[in-house]
């Protein structure tokens, strides 16, 4: 608690997602928030590159579950689209097989899913509306009771268990779409989602198939200009409730002292050492904010040896490429190429120890919604092949990495014809490139993996439950990745805050009386 007359100071390390929604919960509830971004833009993943007319979102690029960020806006008052404006996308996803061409137009339609499913295996239409029903039943127990919730205790997963039991979250993500359709092509389109979130298929618990009731419930967005349009407006909110945001300001280490018999917390940065909060919001890397952050604390180093032994989710390498051509009659906002291997491939990209041979894709095409992310006639693109992470596979991306970038263009040529010869502008982003400018441990691009054995409680906690006044957000933590998950953890996280210091939200407060009542 801070002291009488003196406003509560809690410091945010990092501006992901996460962190961005737990800055801005605390700034509404009278906290006085300084947020730390090691990097020059906030938005950690949700960076943004830009070069000879191209806007290049680094990553997120789906936006499902919009009133997760609309709750965000709501604390003033406000809606989303006085700051940003949510451009639905249809279809969600368009469905390619390589291996012979078949595609599959995913989206939220119910007659438009059957008719597709039905034209591959008429069987498995009335299996199709049964994984619906079971897929609204996951997401009832799974995303609106437990999502935005906190387990500090093993009780907290004793008191749900009964109702996971009863939806087999025992059972794997393709398990389940396995009980409920036959053809293999349908399989792999009602379980892919969790690869979206860094998790395996053949391994994530069931209840990430509450993606799909998200989707259809909600459907999926992207934000006019970009994802980093839309990390600006939150930070924009942010600002308007008096918070601060401190760009290239990476935090060095942090020491917690007992001031009076509370804990503090000492920031250290190359601007200020030692600088003083009542409480800290890690969105940094889990490992990094244990093992380097908060090396000084005898605590940290157990949560480290527990990290060490969890398994991490796969990486990524990421191609991003403008063209002088557009392409939009070739192709879809979202789309999902599946190699000629499914589960072999996986296992791979999961526990190999080197390059696969093969991939499968997600090309992003974000000019197809937003034609001003590129010059008039050409398209901004980005392609990633999930990769084995480097504590897996310690590959040499720096010499790997070109020539992986050219085997995939070569690869997209069957959707983008002569692709190579029109490519203008071209970077990448490797798992060498996770490790170092993200900090990410292994390189894993999604932190800890959501297993069931790594969910819930089981998953390294919101609140820290042995350094007072340390709190965690972002991928690593309850309930997971994906900009769903790491704004209702934010939620979660936020909600052990306002238990532990008595705060309370100036909901729908005029923002310039909340920010004139900072100093």
């Amino acid at each position: 608690m801070a002291d009488a007359g003196r406003p509560l100071r809690a410091a945010v390390i990092g501006s992901g997602f996460g962190g961005i929604a737990a800055a801005i919960r605390l700034a509404a509830a009278g906290v006085r928030v300084t947020m730390f971004e090691a990097r020059d833009q906030p938005g950690g993943r949700a960076y943004v590159y830009r070069e000879g007319g191209y806007t290049f979102d680094a990553g997120p690029t789906v936006i499902t579950a919009p009133h997760c960020i609309e709750d965000l806006f709501a604390l003033a008052g406000r809606k989303t689209a006085d700051y940003v404006e949510m451009m639905p996308v249809l279809p969600f996803y368009r469905l390619v097989w390589s291996a012979d061409g078949t595609t599959f137009d995913y989206d939220g339609d119910r007659d438009h899913m059957l008719a597709q499913i039905s034209a591959r295996n008429p069987d498995d239409a009335a299996g199709y509306l049964k994984f619906v029903e079971y897929s609204r039943k996951v997401f009832e127990t799974g995303y609106t009771k437990l999502a935005h919730t906190p387990f500090p205790r093993f009780s907290d997963m004793l008191r749900v268990a009964p109702q996971l039991a009863a939806l087999r979250a025992d059972r794997s993500v393709y398990a389940t779409v396995a009980k409920f359709v036959k053809d293999e092509h349908t399989r792999e389109a009602l379980s892919f989602h969790s690869l979206l979130v860094g998790g395996n298929p053949f391994e994530t618990s069931s209840i990430y198939t509450l993606i799909h009731h998200l989707e259809r419930t909600w459907g999926v967005f992207f934000p006019r200009g970009g994802t980093g349009a839309l990390v600006s407006a939150l930070v924009t909110l942010f600002k308007e409730f008096g918070g601060e945001l401190r760009l290239e300001s990476p935090v060095q280490r942090v020491r917690v002292i007992d001031r009076d018999g509370a804990p503090r917390h000492l920031v250290t940065t190359a601007a200020h050492a030692d600088e003083e909060f009542d409480l800290v919001v890690s969105n940094a890397d889990l490992r990094h904010t244990y093992a380097s952050l908060y090396a000084e604390t005898p605590a940290a180093a157990k949560m480290v040896k527990k990290l060490d032994k969890m398994d991490w989710s796969m990486s990524l390498y990421v191609l991003y490429f403008g063209t002088d051509i557009d392409y939009r009659d070739q192709i879809a906002h979202h789309t999902v190429v599946f190699g000629p291997r499914y589960r072999t491939l996986l296992n791979e990209i999961f526990h190999g120890a080197k390059l696969p041979d093969d991939f499968s894709l997600y090309l992003h095409a974000p000019h197809v919604t937003d034609p001003s992310l590129a010059p008039p006639g050409g398209g901004s693109f980005y392609v990633l092949s999930p990769v084995p992470h480097l504590g897996n596979a310690p590959l040499d991306w720096a010499a790997l990495g070109h020539a992986y970038g050219d085997r995939i263009l070569e690869a997209l040529e069957s959707l983008l014809p002569d692709l190579r010869k029109h490519v203008v502008v071209r970077r990448q982003f490797t798992p060498a490139d996770f490790q170092h400018e993200l900090v990410s441990h292994h390189g894993s691009a999604f932190s800890v993996a959501p297993k069931l054995t790594q969910s819930a409680y089981f998953r390294p906690h919101n609140k820290d439950p042995k350094i007072p006044g340390l709190y965690i957000v972002g991928a690593g933590t309850h309930p997971g990745a994906g900009v769903p998950g790491v704004i209702n953890g934010a939620h979660a996280t936020y909600s052990s805050i306002e238990k532990d210091f008595g705060l309370t939200h100036n909901e729908r407060m005029p923002l310039s009386l909340v920010a004139g009542a900072l100093p």
